[in-house]
């Protein structure tokens, strides 16, 4: 075994982020210079494939990013989609950001079942074809109308019922879609059988129209959980539609706005009623186990009678078609079928991940029969018959634990069917703080707390009003009941919905988020190696996951920060040890990962990663809205609430590569989180000097704040939002001031005015610098900025910070006066080294970046890079219990940032 200590993976995680940057940063001198931008090639069309292959399944729909080099395609373009025959393919199309020139940066494209044909498309420029099926869209007072052309859903803007109605044909498939809030007032751990439950009813507060079509239709529904007098537990609800398809996608978002000691949720879910038409024996359950497996059911059975009907017809119900008039049936079961039962109620509960029940009763006041079980359950149901039916399923079944799926009164005029985000056979969910502040009642108190436990305490701090969490749903308005093989689409559709995406290739020829980054490369045995321990690095991520059950609602979707190597366990009840709320930007390495890469596994893990920091980890209520919290035992725990937990970088990969409007919304609330200085001091605990918050001078950082401010400002920029004119000028004038410092970026800090948006100009130079404050985005920001900003003393600043960081203390001293004291993370900073080398055309700065990446403080060449069993005592799963070899709190993020790195003349050491 190696004697390399087990400590924080996770910061090794940000600097795997890290090396992924600079594929061009030594050998092709500056993010300007990406291949093909500037070119007559540059306008080549886009290569656009299937993430997993296997087209577009039972799915209604996909809808992608793609972005373009600078200057390229002017704002009014318009794109055509062709598969590799040349058959042209409907694609709705719309931009999503614009270079600072008006060109084209990203565009978004939809398309619907017709692209279900093809594995691989072409996207250039050109008219789109016409759909087959045009989606449309009618508003009146209070309800909006989609119509796709194969089904016709109504949705009201106000009232109970989110979708009043889905219509196939003629046929009423499903009506009164709606949500459902069980609370619970009280939880005595000694006995609940006392507690109080309430119902509450999703009631709308308005719907808005967001897309009409051609191709895709997108509908915003908010609004709040009411019973009585009592209104709480915000929603925000889309749905979507694409032109011809069957079924629609929904996107379920609630906000914890509750006292965290009286307002327990013991269940979530959206119900829907689904009108019964067919004969009991005609009525179809089907309920999606593990993996493909199906329960395959009658609301009244005719097969393993004592009587046999006749082969055809048991044939025919187990395959779900209409049977035969019971007249050609054998008399003996026709004049006997009041005596077999029917099956009205059926309940999948996945109340961990690993383990399913399934159970039946024929009605209420009777008893349930076991029906079977599982580990994983695909989180998908079906209920109907011939005249038409309803399926419905919830992503991220097992992962979200405790889910349920519930189907009642099938065997009366209209089946229910509930998917519980939060199961109420579950305990209930319980957002309480862990402990009870342990006499951390002032800030020395706590200051000595964070020195044993790494948390941050402060009383009141370690609350969840204000949290989130989204889910994804999707619904069929099935003509009859489908077949097992479409049944089994369908299951994968909600599972893993088909993305389309361009390619790694044309990502980095793009030139986008700074050009920090370039397709795999394993053309040396050097790049080859560091690629290999990439590989490495994310599969024992993945593997931890698993082994670890990093999963449940709040949960999933997050790594943890630091390893026991006492416990053989990762020390998720150990203070700032535990969860890492994207400490150190594990985000960005995973993004960074998969855009060089194009890998389906490192996109979901990503994607899982993206929906639960942007979600969970932020507050987006109260007064610390906009804030996310540092990393803790609970995402909500610690009382550090910062700017670098919140920041937009971490979102921009996810929404531009998807246009998932959800986190769209979360990256546009950001634009004025400058106010949250106003409310909440980052460092109160640490002030030396006396400090009050002013509107005219608030203290803000130029790292971790700064940058999360930078990134939501550009992003509304470039996105063209409401406030982009605003946001355009908070950068520049911030840009501008921070240039303008004595010293740059090393002076640490400045004076903000809220009215103005620019920072004070120092009077005296001064030394700030943390090995911290350029972890968690300020990279990618100042590299994305200074190539659309043409501001020299903004790059000069930017480059003189990059250039001194690694420096020895004697030329820090020598250039700012005074060093920069004990500094970490130089592997992680040796990105920047690589940065300013290409910037500058500097051979020594390019040979210190490789020292420092090869041989400082993060995941050395030297280290051993293979699993290694551990001894003794492990947590839970010793058959599982394999630790691959880790190290200090360094490594990804700057592995990450050199990869593929080249040095001047394309050669890497060996």
């Amino acid at each position: 075994m190696s004697s390399i200590p087990r400590r924080s993976l996770l910061k090794a995680a940000a600097v795997a982020g890290a090396a992924a940057q600079f594929s061009w940063a030594l050998g092709r001198g500056s993010a300007q210079a990406v291949p093909g931008a500037g070119t007559p090639a540059a306008d080549r069309p886009v290569s656009v494939g299937w993430l997993e292959g296997g087209g577009l399944g039972a799915a209604p729909g996909s809808t992608f990013g793609v972005p373009w080099p600078k200057g390229v395609h002017p704002a009014d373009r318009t794109f055509a989609l062709t598969t590799a025959d040349g058959e042209e393919v409907p694609v709705q199309t719309w931009t999503t950001a614009r270079w600072p020139d008006g060109s084209l940066k990203w565009t978004a494209h939809a398309v619907g079942p017709e692209a279900a044909g093809a594995e691989r498309y072409t996207l250039a420029p050109g008219a789109p074809a016409a759909t087959t099926s045009r989606i449309t869209v009618t508003e009146t007072g209070r309800r909006i109308t989609i119509d796709t052309g194969t089904i016709r859903a109504v949705v009201s803007r106000d009232g109970e019922k989110l979708v009043e109605s889905v219509t196939r044909g003629a046929t009423k498939i499903a009506t009164d879609g709606r949500l459902v809030l069980l609370r619970q007032s009280d939880l005595d751990d000694g006995d609940q059988g006392n507690a109080k439950w309430e119902r509450f009813d999703g009631e709308i507060s308005g719907a808005t129209v967001e897309q009409r079509g051609p191709v895709r239709a997108v509908v915003r529904v908010d609004g709040k959980h009411r019973k009585g007098s009592r209104s709480w537990l915000p929603f925000s609800v889309r749905l979507y539609f694409y032109a011809g398809a069957d079924s629609f996608r929904m996107v379920h978002t609630i906000t914890y706005d509750g006292d965290q000691a009286k307002d327990f949720i013991r269940g979530l879910g959206v119900r829907f009623t689904v009108p019964m038409r067919d004969a009991a024996y005609d009525r179809h359950i089907r309920i999606a186990g593990q993996d493909a497996g199906f329960l395959t059911e009658a609301v009244q059975g005719i097969t393993g009678l004592r009587r046999d009907p006749g082969a055809a017809v048991r044939k025919a119900q187990v395959k779900g078609e209409k049977l035969p008039d019971p007249a050609t049936w054998d008399q003996r079961v026709t004049t006997r079928l009041r005596y077999i039962p029917t099956w009205g109620d059926y309940t999948l509960s996945q109340l961990s991940a690993d383990g399913f029940t399934v159970r039946k009763r024929t009605k209420p006041g009777h008893g349930w029969i076991p029906a079977g079980g599982g580990r994983r359950a695909n989180g998908f149901g079906y209920v109907g018959g011939p005249s038409g039916g309803f399926s419905f399923g919830l992503r991220d079944f097992w992962q979200k634990h405790p889910a349920q799926l519930d189907i009642r009164g099938a065997a009366g005029d209209a089946a229910e069917v509930t998917l519980w985000l939060w199961s109420p056979e579950a305990q209930p969910m319980d957002l309480r703080f862990y402990h009870d502040g342990m006499g951390q009642d002032t800030f020395p108190e706590q200051l000595e707390g964070l020195n044993i436990t790494y948390e941050d305490y402060e009383p009141g701090f370690g609350t969840p009003y204000g949290i989130a969490r989204t889910s994804e749903l999707m619904f069929w308005a099935n003509a009859a009941t489908p077949t097992a093989e479409t049944l089994v689409a369908q299951a994968a559709a909600v599972r893993t919905p088909p993305q389309l995406a361009a390619s790694p290739e044309d990502l980095s020829r793009a030139g986008v988020f700074g050009g920090l980054f370039a397709p795999v490369d394993r053309s040396t045995p050097a790049k080859a190696t560091i690629e290999d321990h990439l590989d490495y690095l994310f599969t024992y991520y993945k593997d931890q996951a698993e082994q670890r059950r990093w999963y449940g609602f709040w949960d999933y979707g997050d790594i943890m920060h630091t390893y026991d190597e006492d416990r053989h366990q990762w020390r998720y009840d150990v203070g700032g040890y535990a969860w890492d709320n994207s400490e150190l930007s594990p985000d960005l390495w995973l993004w960074y990962a998969y855009l060089r890469s194009g890998r389906s596994d490192i996109f979901r893990f990503a994607e899982a990663m993206t929906r639960h920091t942007g979600e969970v980890d932020v507050y987006h209520l109260g007064a610390w809205a906009g804030l996310g919290t540092r990393h803790g035992v609970q995402h909500f725990a610690d009382s550090a609430k910062q700017q670098r937990i919140s920041t937009a970088v971490y979102r921009r990969p996810y929404y531009y590569l998807t246009a998932d409007e959800r986190v769209g919304d979360l990256m546009h609330a950001l634009v004025d989180s400058d106010e949250t200085f106003l409310a909440l001091d980052p460092i109160r605990k640490i002030r030396t000097e006396p400090y009050t918050p002013d509107r005219h001078a608030l203290s803000i950082g130029f790292g971790t704040d700064w940058s999360g401010l930078a990134a939501a400002w550009l992003t509304e920029w470039e996105r063209g939002g409401p406030k982009a004119a605003k946001a355009e000028a908070r950068l520049r004038s911030t840009m501008e001031t921070i240039a303008a410092q004595p010293n740059g970026f090393v002076q640490g800090t400045g004076l903000y005015d809220l009215d103005t948006g620019r920072f004070a100009i120092a009077s005296q130079p001064a030394v700030g610098v943390s090995h911290l404050s350029a972890m968690f985005g300020l990279v990618e920001m100042c590299a994305e900025l200074i190539d659309l900003v043409d501001m020299p003393k903004f790059k000069e600043a930017w480059l003189d910070y990059c250039r001194y960081f690694s420096a020895s203390k004697t030329e820090q001293a020598a250039r700012y006066g005074k060093n920069f004291g004990t500094l970490l993370l130089f592997q992680g900073h040796s990105r920047q080294d690589a940065y300013a080398a290409a910037q500058l055309n500097d051979a020594a700065l390019a040979k210190r970046a490789w020292v420092k990446f090869h041989a400082s403080d993060g995941y050395t060449s030297a280290m051993v890079w293979d699993k290694t069993p551990v001894q003794g005592p492990a947590a839970l799963e010793p058959g599982y219990e394999h630790l691959w070899i880790s190290t200090n709190t360094t490594a990804l993020y700057g592995l990450a940032a050199i990869q593929n790195l080249a040095l001047v003349g394309d050669s890497l050491p060996e």
